[in-house]
């Protein structure tokens, strides 16, 4: 076996790739609520492969929802606690667009992003009034099949 190279980026194309990160935050975010909300919810989905984030208002109608993949990363990327606070901030730009204030979180799922996207939220000047996981928890689930005898 021959020498194991690594592969370095030069500073130019770390900047390169982080512009382009930022970009596509910054994107036109479309409004789909005609009239303003105050209050809403958030919905934060960490997967082992990806984050999703989604703002409702009280009733949970979807107002606007982005994800790692939508803002640019791809593969193992998109499950990185980086890419969670991104789209925790591309999300926080859309609130703010939205002219909503106070908002109630709800995670669910077991990802790596879970932290770093409520930290992104708290830190964007969000009035998070609650935390809740809602994450499903089995408790002994349904009767097994009894033994087969023959």
């Amino acid at each position: 076996m021959g020498k194991k190279r690594i592969i370095t980026k030069t500073k130019e194309e770390l900047l390169k790739e982080r512009e382009r990160v930022e970009a596509a935050v910054k994107k036109e975010i479309k409004l789909r609520a005609p009239q303003k909300v105050k209050e809403g919810r958030i919905y934060i989905y960490s997967s082992y492969n990806n984050t999703i984030l989604t703002l409702t208002d009280n009733q949970g109608n979807v107002l606007y929802w982005t994800s790692a993949g939508r803002i640019g990363f791809k593969g193992t990327k998109k499950g990185t606690p980086f890419a969670a606070s991104r789209v925790a901030e591309a999300m926080a730009q859309a609130a703010y667009k939205l002219k909503v204030k106070k908002i109630k979180v709800f995670i669910k799922g077991i990802g790596s992003g879970r932290n770093s996207a409520i930290k992104s939220l708290a830190a964007r000047d969000l009035d998070i009034v609650s935390v809740k996981d809602v994450t499903p928890i089995p408790h002994n689930g349904c009767r097994p099949k009894k033994p087969r005898r023959v």
